[in-house]
């Protein structure tokens, strides 16, 4: 009977233990992709991805940097759009794109950094136009990208050129792209100079905090991909229709630059659960059967 009890706990136990353990855990342990057909599960920031593909680490138009961190894993739609994107950034003047984390081999919560990222969907690109593209591993891991932005985050400094505007406006016009995160100072001087006949695809850059060493595409949830979660509110609802340069714009340098005094009375904001902290169980099922699979 002691046996039989015993290994009847041993079966179930692994299960207990996913479903309990720290999901970013789970998922930063494979350095491959699961062999099921391509699908984004779940939000961006609470997901998991199957059957994600590898942007090579080198292209006649791209680089994909800090490779120790085994991220340049991405839906096939992220990986087309990234080798798209790195050809229209040679249309207009550089020598290609530095690419930054996409997600890992499964996606799913990381280790460390984004919050994000978490259904290959989501691509940083360096504000850093590229020299070169035949970096060594090693000079990937220690070159670092440049600021577009003053210190004080109100404007953009003398990095900003407008190839990083055009670029932006190559980016945000693929029907591909649901949102596009950039400082607020970058939202600013591109509302400044945009001409006013063309503006319609400014709907889709909107302002974030950081995003000044680097932009961050974030793809639609691709056709047929059931799971896949839609962001809410849309760029139209944010923007209210508009272009999003209008006076909820001004925000990113007043009240969050300067927040307005709380009253004593009022409580404070309870505290969001960070990604880091998610257990398997709380991630979509999908993703027990994306870890399991080979």
């Amino acid at each position: 009977m002691r046996l039989i009890i015993l290994t009847l706990l041993l079966t179930v136990a692994p299960v207990l233990a996913t479903a309990q353990s720290l999901a970013n855990q789970m998922f930063g342990a494979h350095s491959m992709p699961s062999l099921q057909a391509p699908e984004a599960i779940g939000s961006y920031a609470n997901g998991c991805a199957a059957g994600l593909v590898r942007l090579p680490e080198t292209g006649p138009t791209w680089q994909a940097m800090r490779l120790s961190r085994n991220r340049n894993w991405g839906h096939p739609d992220a990986i087309s759009y990234v080798q798209d994107l790195s050809r229209k950034a040679v249309q207009i003047g550089w020598n290609g794109l530095y690419i930054g984390d996409i997600s890992q081999p499964r996606g799913g919560p990381m280790t460390s950094g984004h919050a994000s990222h978490q259904i290959g969907l989501d691509i940083d690109i360096w504000m850093l136009p590229p020299t070169r593209l035949n970096l060594s591993r090693n000079e990937r891991e220690n070159l670092s990208s440049i600021s577009v932005r003053t210190n004080d985050q109100r404007s953009v400094n003398s990095n900003w050129t407008p190839a990083h505007h055009e670029l932006l406006k190559q980016a945000a016009l693929d029907p591909r792209v649901d949102r596009i995160f950039v400082a607020a100072a970058v939202k600013l001087e591109m509302c400044k100079t945009a001409t006013r006949a063309d503006t319609a695809w400014l709907q889709k850059i909107r302002p974030a905090v950081g995003h000044n060493y680097h932009f961050h595409v974030r793809l639609s949830c691709p056709r047929g991909n059931r799971h896949c979660v839609t962001q809410t509110p849309t760029v139209a609802e944010l923007s209210k229709g508009g272009n999003g340069c209008d006076e909820t714009l001004e925000w990113w340098v007043t009240d969050f630059l300067n927040p307005p005094r709380r009253e004593r009375t009022e409580p404070p904001a309870p505290r969001t659960r960070h990604p880091r902290e998610f257990t398997m169980a709380d991630l979509p099922t999908q993703c027990q059967q994306v870890l399991a699979t080979q």
